[in-house]
């Protein structure tokens, strides 16, 4: 008996396979200064998704337009079962501030790394010196200007000397190098659940990440979001990327119907409807229900601001 795993072989499938999809198995795409996407493992396709919403297991006759026009309508009416079936699984790298965001999202499975069992590796995020922005004055989780020249080194110096020292001390608790190797033979490290205490959010983890494609539409749907914080962004910019060689039909609709759309209040479809008909403007906003914030969003939208 052998605790060996076995390798794989190319064998023949009766499963769906996308051909975009295939390409991006066991690939690493990097993402900030150490982190990663790569897909592991997937199920279904488009054609499973019009599969599911037909009841059939059959192409039968339907020529591609109609294919194309069903999954369309699914999405543009949000009939979102049959897009359940499809299931993607991710290999992320991440620091762990972007991981406390990612885990919001409480409609996948994942496993992350555990820093109970290993030692933690000497890696952390340093942002883009053009990343670096002071608070914004209107946002309470948002940035606002960025940094100069001057400042941002300032910021980068404070924040890398900051995380050094803290894998410095958490080396000194472990009494252990990166590889688990004693640095004292002579001393006992404390135990790997307590020294990790210390380390910064900027430090990065691992998780193995399975969710199906209904739930990962909404994930992007508001991570892609322009006022999503820039780093989880990126992941999910990168993440996009994937799902457009997956499901190339259903990312077509979902760009159309989700990331490019926008949703209407009531308050919103009655200023509108009054502004076509000549007897309103932007300004007069708060007549309709609307807060500043709201008026303004509305009008980042119509393109009138």
């Amino acid at each position: 008996m052998t605790d060996e795993i076995p390798t794989r072989e190319s064998v023949a499938t009766f499963r769906p396979v996308a051909e975009g999809m295939e390409g991006h198995i066991d690939v690493y795409h990097p993402v900030l200064d150490h982190g990663f996407v790569a897909v592991k493992d997937y199920m279904g396709d488009d054609l499973s998704i019009l599969r599911m919403a037909r009841m059939s297991y059959g192409r039968g006759t339907k020529a591609t337009t109609d294919d194309r026009a069903l999954l369309r309508y699914l999405l543009r009416h949000q009939h979102t079962s049959p897009f359940e079936g499809c299931i993607i699984k991710l290999h992320v790298k991440l620091p762990i501030f972007v991981m406390r965001q990612w885990v919001r999202h409480r409609t996948a499975s994942l496993n992350e790394y555990s820093a109970r069992y290993s030692v933690m590796p000497d890696e952390f995020y340093t942002p883009e010196p053009a990343q670096l922005a002071v608070q914004s004055s209107d946002n309470k989780q948002g940035r606002g200007a960025g940094l100069d020249a001057e400042q941002a080194a300032q910021v980068l110096r404070l924040l890398q000397d900051d995380a050094r020292h803290a894998f410095t001390s958490y080396h000194s608790l472990l009494n252990a190098d990166q590889d688990g190797r004693p640095l004292d033979e002579d001393r006992e490290g404390i135990a790997r659940e307590l020294a990790r205490i210390g380390l910064p959010l900027s430090t990065y983890t691992q998780m193995y990440w399975q969710i199906n494609l209904h739930n990962l539409m909404h994930f992007l749907r508001l991570r892609a979001d322009r006022h999503a914080q820039w780093e989880i962004r990126i992941y999910a910019e990168t993440i996009l990327a994937i799902m457009a060689d997956w499901v190339p039909l259903t990312f077509e609709a979902f760009q159309d119907y989700q990331l490019g759309a926008a949703r209407f209040s009531r308050m919103d479809v009655a200023l509108v409807k009054a502004m076509l008909a000549g007897q309103a403007t932007l300004a007069d906003a708060d007549r309709f229900g609307l807060t500043k914030r709201e008026a303004r969003e509305l009008g980042e939208v119509l393109g009138l601001v």
